[in-house]
């Protein structure tokens, strides 16, 4: 048993980890996303951003180095502790579950003002044309009640996405939760990374 009340009503939050030094850009998981959601043409629960920099330079000696890199970064919803989306919904749509901290949208709410989206500065809510309603990434809560995981962890050639309880995936694999081309994590998102062996910038960095 629980020592305290505290305890028995903390939320168990849920979150992503994904790793950047695995990730290939394949897009498989963006795929395998849209496919699993009937996502409508043009409209995408999970995006892969890829960041490239650095340069080729002489040498005093007449040699060539130089100090290129790229790296992709697979990112959906990050089911934010402080989510902007459930802020400036109009409608109360937008709420974040008590019993797994994942943001959803109620779609009977929606109104497809597509405030949500704007306010989220990871890009998560989309609008669907068709239903006019704002759509984002659940954590793919139909297959969490049966025990399996999100289609883009199970997808994933690479095995570079986790789906897990926030603390533990932490422990696990640390609290980075930022790197370019990523915002600020003023949100407070429920994600872990793990950096590229190579060229991870500081988040605002632009190439």
């Amino acid at each position: 048993l629980r020592s305290n009340r505290e305890e028995d009503n903390k939320m168990t939050q849920y979150g992503f980890f994904v790793d950047v030094s695995k990730c290939t850009g394949c897009k498989t998981c963006m795929v395998a996303c849209k496919d699993g959601h009937f996502a409508q043409p043009g409209m995408n629960l999970r995006k892969v951003r890829e960041y490239s920099g650095g340069t080729w330079r002489k040498t005093n000696e007449g040699a060539w180095k130089q100090d290129v890199f790229a790296y992709y970064v697979s990112l959906s919803c990050n089911h934010c502790s402080d989510p902007a989306c459930v802020k400036v919904c109009p409608t109360g749509a937008h709420f974040k579950r008590k019993e797994d901290g994942l943001v959803v949208i109620d779609t009977k709410k929606c109104i497809g003002c597509g405030m949500c989206a704007k306010a989220c500065p990871y890009d998560a809510p989309v609008l669907d044309a068709q239903a006019k309603k704002m759509r984002k990434c659940d954590g793919c809560l139909d297959r969490l009640s049966q025990s399996k995981a999100p289609l883009c962890v199970e997808a994933c050639p690479q095995r570079a996405i986790a789906f897990g309880p926030i603390d533990e995936l932490r422990k696990q694999y640390g609290k980075v939760d930022a790197v370019a081309p990523l915002p600020e994590p003023s949100t407070k998102p429920n994600l872990v990374l793990r950096l590229p062996k190579r060229g991870s910038q500081q988040v605002g960095s632009t190439q």
